[in-house]
């Protein structure tokens, strides 16, 4: 015996058709299948709440059962057309196509672009304004982005009649597809524009002017919007994305509004101090190097760097020092330097002292 389709549904026995649909659509939704995966007790819930809707909905039916008790002839996990296949439609409509059914040909917004620009360091720190040659899809002016010769127009689909999709039944399930002949759009174009070929966009370069900011650093990127491509049947534009690359320097590497250069500098010159020209970006000036510079110190330029993108002022300019040794010495030279280390034999550094110290720690 079926169970009392009403105690399915929820429904007092006098129920009216809305109350009916109401209760249905949201059982139906609650236990369908594809939202309880493996679910065996929600899939067999599933089918009785649309077996109880079958019979409830249609007005012989509900009345056999009511005199009866049973749902007749034709009803179970096989029943026929009940109405309830145009229900389920309009319920799980989204569920199955994820979107509503097309209208005819839908604005479509147009594609966003991206362009790599390379710069230089001096251009990165000064600013810049340039003109860049963009490839894009520009509306096709031949046919006003109809895609449609003029004094023709778009027909309606007879095959999906402008829904842009049919629907298949499998089972007691009405499932949605894209319209295999519009392709989805609804519409069909029985004379496609010659100049852009029935699309609506052709192929065109855009003369575009382009401002870099002082301080960009690489990889940075720039949105210009409304610049893309074109949109489709009415569409807005897309955006166009400025990717800023700043070629490699010869002197200077950058670390955000910092600027890094090797220093060479001769041994004598970081003992004794030395007053030093050193190259800043787009110039020179001169440099102090303390007596007693040691090896890899840095030594600023306090805002002799990049500016900030973001805020006032600039970064430094740094030096690393790089002690420089002279592969080859002339007599006077050695004779200088053999003097200097018997005069120093005595004497060691700070550091050479508490490496040796540390040393001999660890050989006990």
């Amino acid at each position: 015996m079926p169970r009392d389709y009403y105690e399915v549904l929820g429904i007092a026995r006098n129920a009216g058709e809305a109350e009916i649909k109401k209760a249905y659509r949201q059982l139906a939704m609650q236990f369908h299948p594809d939202r309880n995966r493996s679910d065996k007790n929600a899939e067999e819930r599933f089918k009785e709440v649309n077996e109880a809707y079958a019979v409830l909905s249609d007005p012989d039916k509900r009345a056999h059962f009511d005199r009866f008790g049973t749902a007749g002839p034709g009803v179970g996990p096989g029943f026929g057309d009940t109405g309830f296949g145009t229900l389920f439609e309009d319920i799980f409509e989204n569920f199955f196509t994820g979107g509503g059914r097309g209208r005819g040909s839908r604005a479509a917004r147009g594609e966003d672009l991206q362009y790599e620009l390379k710069i230089t360091l001096e251009d990165s720190a000064a600013g810049l304004e340039t003109k860049i040659q963009i490839p894009r899809l520009e509306r096709c002016e031949t046919c006003a982005g109809a895609g449609v010769e003029t004094g023709s127009r778009l027909e309606t689909c007879d095959m999906c009649r402008g829904a842009g999709e049919v629907r298949r039944s499998h089972g007691f399930l009405t499932v949605a597809q894209t319209c295999p002949k519009c392709q989805g759009a609804g519409q069909l174009n029985r004379a496609p524009c010659r100049e852009c070929r029935g699309q609506g966009r052709r192929r065109a370069e855009r003369l575009l002017s382009v401002k870099i900011p002082a301080g960009i650093d690489d990889r940075m990127q720039l949105r210009i919007s409304g610049e893309g491509s074109s949109g489709s049947n009415g569409g807005p534009p897309g955006d166009l994305y400025v990717l800023v690359r700043i070629s490699e320097h010869d002197l200077f590497t950058r670390q955000g509004a910092d600027l890094y250069c090797d220093l060479p500098v001769s041994f004598a010159h970081l003992a004794l101090g030395h007053d030093v020209e050193v190259p800043v970006l787009g110039g020179a000036t001169r440099l102090k190097i303390p007596a007693g510079t040691q090896p890899n110190d840095v030594l600023r330029l306090r805002g002799k760097g990049l500016p900030h993108l973001r805020q006032r002022g600039h970064g430094d300019t740094c030096y690393r020092i790089v002690l420089e040794v002279p592969q080859k010495l002339n007599a006077r030279q050695r004779e200088a330097l053999a003097a200097f280390e018997a005069a120093s034999k005595e004497e060691r550094g700070p550091l050479a002292a508490a490496f040796f110290e540390r040393m001999k720690k660890l050989l006990g």
